[in-house]
């Protein structure tokens, strides 16, 4: 077996409004991934509950506990007892008034190895964020495990290629996006297909762009806003990708999934070797990047 090989896994599954029930069933999916030989295992966005933020509800901070808090320390110890990675999401309680939407990685001696606090952080219909989380204040920086260095990131940042860069800077081995993202059910059917290839291509381009496998573990199902207001279809299709963007493993658009794939880490370097992005960077170049936007008041400004 080659000695840089690591089987990942990602479970892809619906949430109820029984926050019991969906720890259950994570927890068993956790046990099957490693059955099957998985060794690092990536849960969806906030996992252990429905995707709350589609209204502003000051009771819904209940939800949230510190880390480390029951729900950290129960992971901690199924990690331990599977010896398997575990890269989970949960509403981080960090002081009365101050919410995280926070991925903690747990690294297969059930020690907790790291987390990243969620940095862009969303405020549009449905999506309503930045009434419950406060932006990561962590910066980019990978979480080192027994299977190599995980550049984890959530949701919304799977948009900034800022975000993967910095990772990839930092020396991440693997890019991992827990992630909870679906249509509005009244948008017309070729909408929906653009926003999804959108999803998937920016993500690949991540992939391809610093030379980094990638992994992206979305939630599937219909849910409906606590008020009526509204509601999102998750759009599921969870995959894996290889460093060129190649699409590895995807999961369906309907159906819970455990999507299992070994990946060749050996390949970064490959891969890095005959598209040397790295190398030919002009970070001499890139002060501008800095800027909100660079326009023609901005310009003469400087």
């Amino acid at each position: 077996m080659n000695p840089r090989s690591l089987t990942v896994a990602l479970v892809q599954h619906a949430c109820s409004s029984d926050a019991a029930a969906n720890r259950r069933h994570v927890d068993a999916a956790l046990r099957e991934a490693r059955a099957r030989g998985a060794r690092l295992v990536l849960l969806q966005e906030l996992h252990d509950t429905p995707y709350f933020c589609q209204t502003e509800d000051p009771a819904l901070f209940d939800l949230a506990e510190p880390i480390p808090g029951p729900r950290s320390e129960a992971l901690g110890a199924l990690a331990r007892e599977l010896e398997v990675v575990v890269v989970a999401s949960l509403f981080e309680r960090r002081a009365p008034g101050l919410y995280h939407n926070t991925a903690v990685v747990f690294d297969r001696d059930g020690r907790l190895a790291g987390r990243y606090r969620k940095m862009h952080i969303p405020d549009d219909p449905g999506y309503y964020e930045k009434f419950y989380f406060t932006p990561g204040d962590l910066g980019f920086t990978p979480v080192d495990t027994a299977v190599g260095r995980l550049g984890v990131l959530v949701c919304w940042d799977q948009w900034f290629p800022e975000a993967a860069r910095l990772m990839a800077l930092a020396g991440a081995d693997l890019l991992l996006y827990p992630t909870a993202i679906g249509w509005d059910p009244q948008d017309e059917e070729d909408e929906k297909a653009r926003q999804l290839d959108a999803w998937r291509t920016v993500q690949r381009g991540h992939a391809i762009a610093n030379g980094l496998p990638l992994l992206a573990c979305n939630r599937i199902g219909t849910e409906t806003a606590p008020d009526g207001s509204g509601s999102i279809d998750f759009w599921g299709h969870s995959f894996i990708a290889g460093p060129q963007g190649e699409i590895l493993a995807e999961a369906p658009p309907n159906d819970p999934e455990i999507l299992i794939q070994e990946i060749d880490l050996s390949r970064a370097e490959q891969v890095r070797r005959i598209w040397p992005f790295l190398r030919d960077r002009r970070i001499d170049a890139y002060q501008d990047l800095l800027r909100r936007y660079r326009d023609e008041a901005t310009t003469k400004n400087r």
